[in-house]
Parts: structure tokens; C-alpha cells; sequence
């Protein structure tokens, strides 16, 4: 038989269209929203570049490491959600959801970015459910700038999971279409001793789930790129003191390979900028929640400092972590 005549499955995914976009076709409103705080947002350009020009409706959302509380008061949409323009107000010189608008507003691009402040998972859903009613999402993705948020909790070292984890607990309880997870960064947590053996380890695992939606390359030539370094470079001066290193080294990838420098915060270790960093794995967000080993300890958490003692305990209480490995290659 032709193999050309084989039936399809029809809820297969093809090689033709990746396996990212063909998830969020249906959607009619996606949220994209940084995981793990701060600059996290700004990983989720390219996407949001790509299904922009593709004429889908995109919103982006980023947990805030900002004084928030700081802005106005006609900022806020909702309790812990604030719509930051390019004209909102503060005197904290560390606003990257304002110099993000900004930026957007200068390339004509839709220029509101929704702020959440540090919370626990309890007031963060809420929040983010509150957007989910009033944007009419049908789609959310969280986009990790780097790869913590693809541990489950018995590796050997977690990075810096809190912010992360928090985002996934608090959307994984939403009832919306489409949910997913994507990282772009691979390598950077190194520097927080996350082991990425163990990282492929979690994506194998997922993938035999039917939870991996593969890795799509962001190439380096392509109008996405661009923009996003463009984007990186506009934080970068506008933040000189406080740059973000991961979307600096992702930012970088463009040819470049090894200990590239871009800011001085860089100065005390060996980077090594590489093109695994532009390259966005996907999972999606309701299996990679199931595999967390923790989410339940934190599920009923109010602030961030709760989230912290909780994960510590169960840390604390591990009997044994993975043993990590070294690439054998």
C-alpha cells in the first residue's frame, strides 16, 4: 500500500505544521504569560510575533517582580492584575511590562501587557482567571525563560522553580481549551545548577504521556528574531544595571557560540551561549502538572514566602534525588 494512502489519525500531530502551532490554531484568543517573572514575558515574543503576523488575537501577561503597587490606581483591571501601557506611571526604575508596552507600542503592535504581582497560587488563578473572563481566552501559554519549569522536583537541583511552579499550579486549574508549556533557553539554568540531562529525561517522560509537543528552532534570519533581539537590546538599555542574562544569552544566539558577554553581571562564571538556547520545547501544561511531584503542597498557598517554605520542606523531606549525569557526548 501507499504509504501516502495511509488514513491519518486525526488527532495526530504532522511534521508539516509544528506541533506548537497547530495546537493553538483553534484558538480565537491566546494569553501568552511569562512563567517565572520579570523578563520571562519576553521569551514568548517570537510566538507572539509569528501568530500576530498570522492574524490570530494575542494578549501577553507577565508575573511581576516590578513595585506594582506603586502605579496608579486606573492601572488595575482587577485585584493582582494590572494593564500596563506605555504610559503608565511609576517611579521604580525596574519595570520591564512598561518598557515591553513601550517598545511594542513604537512597532505598531498591540501594546498592553497585563502585571501580576508575586503571589501564591490561590490569588495568582484568580487573577488569572479574571483575564481569562475578560479577554475571552481559549488558549494560555506559559513561557519559561529557561527550564525549571519542566522539573518535576526529585532532580538534583531545581534552579529556581518558585515563580515558575506557582504559574503552572495556578493555571492548571483553569478550565480553558488549550494549555500549554514552552521553554526557550536550554542550558542557561545551568547556572542554578539544574542538571539538563535530567531535563531531557522529564521531556522523554512527557513525550511517552502523549504530553510532548517537540522543538521548534527560532531561526536566527527570520523576521521573529529579529524583532525579539531588537526587543532585548530596548530592555537591555533600558534597564542597564539589571539585564536580563537569559534573554541576553538567548538574544545572542544568532550565530554566536561560546562565552559571549553582554553585561557585566556575567563576569563571575564561563557562559556558554549556544543554538540549543533558540529553540522552544513544548509540553503540554495539564500532564507537565500532573508529573510535579509538589503541586499539591502549594495548591492552597496565599503569598510567595509560603510557596518558598513549602517546596524547601518537601526538599527537605525527599529521601532521594535523581542522580545527575553528565551529557555522554
Amino acid at each position: 500500500m501507499n504509504p501516502a494512502a495511509l488514513p491519518a489519525d486525526p488527532g495526530a500531530f504532522s511534521l508539516a505544521v509544528p506541533p506548537l502551532f497547530a495546537a493553538l490554531a483553534p484558538a480565537r484568543s491566546i494569553l501568552i504569560a511569562g512563567a517565572g517573572g520579570g523578563f520571562d514575558v519576553y521569551a514568548g515574543l517570537p510566538l507572539a510575533f509569528a501568530l500576530w503576523r498570522g492574524g490570530a488575537q494575542v494578549h501577553l501577561a507577565s508575573l511581576s517582580f516590578s513595585q506594582l503597587e506603586l502605579i496608579g490606581r486606573d492601572a488595575w483591571v482587577a485585584e493582582h492584575v494590572a494593564a500596563v501601557q506605555p504610559d503608565t506611571t511609576s517611579p521604580d526604575w525596574y519595570f520591564p511590562e512598561r518598557t515591553l508596552a513601550r517598545w511594542l507600542a513604537a512597532q505598531e503592535l498591540p501594546s498592553t501587557v497585563y502585571a501580576f504581582p508575586p503571589l501564591g497560587v490561590q490569588p495568582l488563578r484568580a487573577a488569572y482567571r479574571h483575564l481569562v473572563e475578560q479577554l475571552n481566552i481559549d488558549a494560555v501559554v506559559l513561557v519559561d525563560g529557561g527550564t525549571d519549569v519542566l522539573l518535576r522536583g526529585d532532580e538534583s537541583d531545581l534552579g529556581t522553580p518558585v515563580e515558575d511552579i506557582t504559574s503552572l499550579a495556578a493555571v492548571a486549574a483553569l478550565d480553558v481549551p488549550v494549555k500549554l508549556v514552552t521553554s526557550l533557553g536550554f542550558g542557561i539554568d545551568a547556572y542554578d545548577g539544574v542538571n539538563h540531562v535530567q531535563v531531557l529525561e522529564n521531556l522523554a517522560a512527557l513525550d511517552r504521556d502523549g504530553g510532548y509537543l517537540g522543538a521548534l528552532s527560532i531561526p536566527g534570519s527570520s523576521r521573529e528574531a529579529a524583532l525579539y533581539r531588537d526587543a532585548v537590546a530596548d530592555a537591555q538599555a533600558a534597564t542597564p544595571d539589571r539585564p536580563s542574562i537569559v534573554q541576553g544569552q538567548i538574544a545572542a544566539t544568532s550565530g554566536v557560540f561560546g562565552d559571549v558577554r553582554f553585561t557585566p553581571r556575567t563576569s563571575g562564571g564561563d557562559l556558554f551561549v549556544n543554538p540549543l538556547m533558540a529553540i522552544y520545547f513544548t509540553v503540554d501544561l495539564d500532564k507537565l502538572a500532573a508529573r510535579c511531584l509538589y503541586l499539591d503542597r502549594i495548591q492552597n498557598t496565599i503569598g510567595r514566602r509560603q510557596v518558598i517554605t513549602r517546596i524547601q520542606a518537601f526538599r527537605d523531606e525527599l529521601l532521594s534525588a535523581r542522580i545527575p549525569r553528565a551529557f555522554p557526548h
